[in-house]
């Protein structure tokens, strides 16, 4: 009998150990980078981008995100003890030990980057690890202390994924890229100040300058008004362009009155619980648009 409640046990460690790294690499917020990152990889090409490229790409870019997620936690364990959002990452749990938790990091990064040059190409994997070092560390170690305009700043990072998409099937950079690029880079303020907003109370504790806690919530609430109407313009360049076609056009202005009517109601009748339901609608709206994206590439 004891045999059997001593292996019910262990199975119930090893099953928690599991869970606590697989919350390290911040599983859906990389579903969310992998998700543009495929996008890139089918816009890149008329017809099906080459398997290869598909699987291995997705791969080590998902890989090196998970890193990036790792190193973040790591080196915002001390802010992530008093935040209530953050409180229960493994690590502040002592779950997972900082050295463990690095050591699993740098496997990720190791492994990413060298599917991407074994079995993609160079370019994308050091245009990887360049993000990678641009969220982890330029972001997570000194824009996020230093300015109350780290988001938009650091913003190159997360918007960099279908960039990475497309060249890991051409090998080089093209301008669509680059528009794919800036919308996810406009889209970032308004999507993470909504959040901001509704955690002021815990930034404010941790130290944080986001700018709710040093500008104020209605100086936020325009600015993400502000952000939203300029997320408008750009993602109707793709049509502007010839990139996109009609199909994308219906759906992007449907998804942009959408998130108009979130950031207008939040300027002007803020309320509870409308920055979250700002936060998650732009989160829908991103997926919206690349769905519409790819759709009218194969539609039209």
């Amino acid at each position: 009998m004891s045999s059997h409640a001593d292996t019910a046990e262990a199975n119930a460690d090893w099953s928690q150990r599991l869970r606590d790294y697989y919350e390290l690499t911040k599983p859906r917020v990389v579903m969310l980078i992998v998700f543009t990152a495929i996008i890139g990889m089918f816009l890149a090409v008329p017809g099906l981008p080459p398997a290869a490229a598909l699987i291995f790409g997705t791969l080590g870019i998902a890989l090196c995100a998970a890193s990036a997620a790792a190193v973040n936690q790591i080196i915002d364990r001390q802010i992530d003890a008093r935040m209530a959002r953050t409180q229960g990452r493994p690590i502040v749990q002592g779950h997972v030990g900082v050295w463990q938790a690095s050591a699993f990091a740098a496997a990720l990064a190791v492994m990413g980057a060298g599917v991407l040059v074994w079995q993609v190409n160079a370019l994308t994997a050091w245009l990887t690890l360049a993000t990678l070092v641009g969220y982890a560390v330029v972001y997570t170690v000194y824009l996020k202390r230093a300015t109350p305009q780290n988001i938009v700043i650091g913003g190159a990072s997360g918007a960099a994924p279908p960039v990475l998409g497309w060249v890991a099937v051409t090998g080089e950079v093209h301008a669509h890229a680059l528009l794919l690029f800036l919308i996810i880079f406009v889209w970032t303020p308004p999507h993470f100040w909504a959040l901001a907003i509704d955690r002021r109370d815990d930034y404010a504790r941790a130290g944080l300058p986001m700018l709710p806690v040093t500008h104020g919530e209605q100086y936020t609430r325009l600015h993400i008004l502000l952000y939203t109407i300029l997320l408008t313009l750009v993602t109707l360049l793709p049509v502007l362009i010839g990139m996109s076609g009609v199909v994308y056009l219906i759906a992007a202005l449907g998804l942009n009155g959408g998130f108009l009517y979130y950031a207008i109601r939040l300027y002007a009748r803020p309320s509870t619980p409308l920055p979250m339901q700002t936060f998650n609608y732009s989160i829908l709206y991103l997926m919206g648009i690349f769905s519409a994206l790819l759709i009218d590439h194969y539609v039209a």
